[in-house]
């Protein structure tokens, strides 16, 4: 079998750098039963602000450049100052974006202007603020981006002008712009398309009269949406909006009643297949924390559209500023409530309970769908949609649907994903770990700083040659959905199977944090499921979620360990420490669920964890299994340009259940680009998105990434968070 070649380490991690030390030990633990080796990590110490050589000559280089470069009119314009530090004691809080006394501070600064307060609050606007508490600086600050206003800041305080004449570019700390970054929302971005193609609409209604033609105007193209999550929503909303006839079909309840049924989950242990944490209107984020960070471009115009439409049906303005935007499902309900009276209000036919049995195929495309109530069984009252295409924007839940594709002999190609345990610590600990005599200000997500979260990764090597080989030993480790002030939550959804996830709402006011603790896994790692195709790791999924169930006991109960049990292979703890989850607890020895090559992997990553966030080994952490849903396990082939299925006509298959995206924005934005591109396959619309939106983001969840490129991405953010 042929090895995969990756670059050299070094280019991640320089080992001629001397806090960077190679680590390798035994715990003291009994491994021998399972492998008489151990298992290398490298990590890196936190050492300060760093960046590698290359990057250096590239920015001096790119710096160089723009200083040469003629900027036409110092008088007018904007500079985009970033990196401004205010430390956190003089700030007004997390809470606050506007312009304060410390901010004009450290404008002037940069400015070199000698009285900070006589610049006028009016010519500056915060872009984005941030929180940095890293033990490498002196005192925990907020960190902003601020645009300046020229012409507004001279016509104020005129006296500015001879400071802003010497101000000079450098890349990603000064940045001039000939006009402010404005992205408009993504209603208003429609409602322009859709005037400019009524205009094309009306001109060709216009010249076929007066050639006298019996011209008649084609109908309104059918599109059945299947899933009201992000992407499914905002692919309904552009093709609403671009005139399109949208069918939005949800195999779960809308917000409200949805909201009940895992109301009756969690009292009276009630699970209802097709409405719970995971299926029903907004998909599985709307009841999760709410995350809205992105590594698609938090900057690039189609996340700031996908941003602004949230603000604008409900979200808070904060959003476009914080660095670590998140709603919370206490806010994502009533937004939900409002996108969906909107796009009632476009035409969108929205059926709830309606589950997609079958797509309905002539000569190799789709012409409709077979779906039926999902309160009865799928054979029971079949209902034939005929339209035009079907936008597929389920979850990774609906395992339903890939046998469905399967079926039609859709491509599906197995993609790596991670799976691993959940653990739960106290949030004051993770306080006092993360900010130190800071934490007195948390305040239950009231006060002034925002309430310490964590994002940690590791790579793990069984190999001892590490930089030029990727087999089935090497795996990066890292936390995921990390919920801050946050609770474990059940989403099975068959009561025969046990899988979790972490969920907060807006103020991150719980007494727990917690997070996913994952390991990578890939095709190797399938081999006694290689009979179920490329749904084999669909199946490895759920033999894990099946051992938990029955390790828990069954009624949902959790299995659950405490941390240093679980690093010592044994279950010496019966009384475990509290836990958010609400359906009990049961104590387990986790450490026997996996096979131990994961065992291993989150075992030695659990201590590489505890070497940068001391205090995370502890004796009131709780290990809770299993979390196996992260991402999709396979990926449904499609045209780049187009979004339409390679294997199946009219079928254009987005979001995370198809693998295209990792988390609610990376969705939603996936779903803008392929309404657009839907649009213009049916003649809807016939501009060019990437003049608005720029180009879309090819794979656009993490998740997506094979093996290689995640330890490669994980050694990157390994070495990027030491440094940073």
């Amino acid at each position: 079998m042929a090895v995969a070649k990756i670059p050299s380490l070094p280019l991640f991690f320089p080992l001629q750098n001397p806090n960077l030390k190679p680590y390798r030990r035994l715990l003291p633990l009994d491994l021998s039963s399972r492998s008489p080796r151990s298992l290398d990590v490298q990590c890196a110490k936190r050492a300060g602000k760093q960046r590698y050589p290359s990057e250096k000559k590239k920015l001096q280089r790119i710096t160089r450049t723009l200083r040469e470069s003629d900027i036409k009119n110092r008088e007018d314009g904007f500079w985009r100052l970033s990196m401004l530090g205010v430390p956190a004691h003089k700030d007004p809080g997390k809470d606050f974006t506007g312009v304060s006394l410390p901010l004009l501070e450290a404008i002037a600064k940069v400015l070199k202007f000698p009285v900070a307060a006589m610049l006028p609050q009016e010519a500056f606007s915060v872009v984005r603020k941030s929180f940095d508490a890293r033990k490498v600086l002196k005192e925990a600050e907020f960190v902003y981006t601020v645009d300046m206003d020229i012409k507004k800041l001279l016509n104020l305080e005129p006296r500015t002008w001879d400071f802003v004449a010497r101000l000079e570019p450098k890349l990603g700390v000064v940045e001039y712009m000939s006009t402010a970054k404005q992205p408009s929302d993504l209603v208003s971005i429609l409602h322009d398309s859709r005037q400019v193609q009524d205009e094309v609409v009306q001109e060709d209604m216009f010249e076929a009269q007066n050639k006298s033609l019996n011209k008649v105007l084609p109908k309104r193209p059918k599109i059945a949406v299947i899933g009201s999550g992000p992407s499914g929503l905002f692919a309904s909303l552009v093709l609403g909006e671009l005139g399109a006839e949208v069918t939005l079909i949800e195999r779960g309840q809308p917000v409200e009643k949805r909201g009940r049924d895992i109301g009756a989950l969690v009292v009276r242990r009630v699970l209802q297949s097709e409405s719970n944490f995971c299926f029903g209107e907004g998909g599985a984020g709307t009841w999760s924390d709410g995350k809205l960070v992105t590594r698609i471009g938090k900057n690039s115009n189609g996340v700031q559209a996908v941003m602004k439409t949230l603000v604008q049906f409900g979200a808070p303005a904060t959003i476009l500023v914080d660095g670590k935007p998140h709603l919370g499902t206490d806010r994502l309900v009533p937004l939900l409530r409002n996108f969906r009276q909107h796009l009632k209000g476009l035409g969108v036919d929205i059926k709830f309970s309606t589950r997609l049995n079958d797509l309905i195929v002539e000569n190799r495309q789709v012409v409709g769908v077979k779906v039926s109530d999902a309160s009865h069984s799928p054979d029971f009252d079949n209902q034939e949609l005929l339209c035009d295409g079907v936008v597929l924007a389920v979850g990774h839940s609906a395992r339903d649907v890939y046998q469905m594709l399967l079926q039609h002999d859709v491509e599906l190609v197995p993609k790596d994903f991670a799976v691993g345990l959940r653990i739960e610590h106290p949030q004051e600990l993770i306080n006092r770990i993360q900010y130190s005599a800071l934490a007195t200000e948390v305040c239950n997500g009231r006060g002034r700083v925002p309430v310490a979260d964590y994002k940690v990764v590791k790579y793990v090597n069984g190999d001892h040659d590490r930089t030029t080989r990727i087999g089935d030993s090497s795996r990066s480790c890292y936390s995921f959905c990390m919920c801050p002030g946050g609770q474990v939550v059940l989403t099975s959804t068959n009561p025969l199977e046990l899988c979790i996830n972490g969920m907060s709402f807006s103020k991150r006011a719980s007494r727990w944090a917690n997070s996913a603790l994952v390991v990578t896994v890939s095709s190797n790692d399938f081999d006694s499921f290689r009979a179920h195709g490329p749904l084999a790791g669909l199946e490895f999924q759920r033999e894990f979620e099946r051992r938990a169930a029955v390790m828990g006991g069954g009624n949902f109960v959790v299995p659950a360990q405490t941390v240093p049990d679980f690093l010592d292979n044994k279950l010496s703890e019966t009384t475990l420490p509290p836990s958010s989850y609400r359906l009990g607890v049961h104590a387990s020895k986790l450490h026997e669920l996996f096979p131990s090559r994961i065992t291993e992997a989150l075992q030695q990553s659990i201590v590489m964890f505890d070497k940068e966030l001391p205090g995370f080994i502890s004796k009131d952490a709780l290990l809770h299994g299993v979390e196996t849903r992260t991402s999709s396990p396979v990926q449904v082939s499609r045209h780049a340009d187009t979004y339409e299925s390679m294997s199946l006509g009219r079928l254009y298959p987005i979001g995370e259940g198809a693998g295209y995206a990792g988390g609610i924005v990376s969705a939603a934005v996936d779903g803008v680009y392929c309404g657009f591109a839907v649009a213009k396959t049916l003649g809807l619309y016939r501009g060019d998105i990437e003049s608005v939106l720029g180009r879309a983001h090819q794979n656009t969840g993490s998740e997506s990434l094979t093996l290689g490129d995640r330890v490669l991405e994980a050694c990157h953010w390994a070495y990027r968070i030491s440094m940073e």
